[in-house]
């Protein structure tokens, strides 16, 4: 028996929570549940011989998300899609390069490779002339299989779940018995399938009104209701959806996700 932790880095849209200029919306700024930095999660499995960890997508908040978790070393990460709010916190994994001082794998499907390879390069092979090594190994993400990584806590699989972001399609993640789907309008049926009687499910619920790439909240309540999941954490949250305001909404087994939310599960 292992014990899985999911920790919410992020649950906030793609600006955050406040927005620049100090934007709150409709969300109290004395809650500190609504200050949300940009979405990402930290997968832990532990047993009694370590701890394996992997890290959903790299936020540009990716540093002061790592700090306030308390981590300094990953054992791999894995993209979701390669929009600016998932990924352009990258750099901040040559510090984990320092700490360990070995390249970190990354998993990604081909369009999301692409951009990252035609964005940081760098990460990847050195530049002629630079005096700074490549940090990371990335690894493709082929015909959307499992992927399983080992760490001192064991193996982690991690099985890729395709849906419709908009125009482009982006990957979800299914852990055990928990599915993470932070950027979602659209969930395909080989997905939709995945996603039954969970354990828990945490998802896009942007705002409250429809958005042509991202679930909106009573798309995503209807969602909850047919899928039926044990728990579910609503997440990419934008400055519209107050935190009480939505956990009064909402049934007790819907939580609105808040930075540092962490869920425990025995797998």
């Amino acid at each position: 028996m292992a014990e899985l932790r999911v920790t919410i880095l992020g649950c906030g849209s793609s600006g955050g929570v406040p927005r620049l200029g100090g934007n709150w919306g409709a969300c109290d700024p004395a809650n500190p549940r609504n200050q949300r930095r940009r979405c990402s999660v930290l997968l832990e499995r532990e047993t009694p011989k370590g701890i394996t960890r992997v890290l959903i997508d790299s936020s540009p908040d990716l540093r002061a998300q790592l700090l306030d978790a308390g981590v300094g070393v990953l054992d791999a990460v894995v993209y979701t899609h390669s929009h600016a709010d998932h990924v352009h916190g990258l750099d901040d994994l040559r510090m984990i390069f320092f700490n360990t001082r070995q390249r970190l794998d990354v998993w990604a499907d081909a369009a999301t490779e692409k951009d990252l390879r035609a964005r940081f390069g760098y990460a990847f092979t050195s530049p002629e002339g630079s005096d700074y090594p490549p940090i990371l190994n990335l690894h493709p993400i082929e015909n959307d299989a499992d992927i399983t990584i080992d760490g001192a806590g064991g193996a982690l699989t991690l099985r890729p779940l395709r849906v419709g972001h908009g125009r482009i399609d982006a990957l979800g993640f299914k852990v055990s018995n928990v599915a993470y789907l932070p950027d979602v309008s659209e969930i395909y049926d080989a997905a939709w399938a995945e996603l039954q009687d969970l354990e828990c499910w945490i998802v896009d619920a942007l705002r409250r009104t429809p958005h042509p790439s991202h679930a909106h909240l009573d798309q995503t309540l209807a969602w909850i209701d047919s899928a039926k999941p044990k728990q579910a954490v609503l997440t990419n949250m934008h400055i519209d959806l107050d935190y009480a305001t939505i956990a009064a909404e909402t049934a007790d087994h819907i939580v609105p996700a808040y930075d540092g939310l962490t869920l425990t599960f025995v797998v």
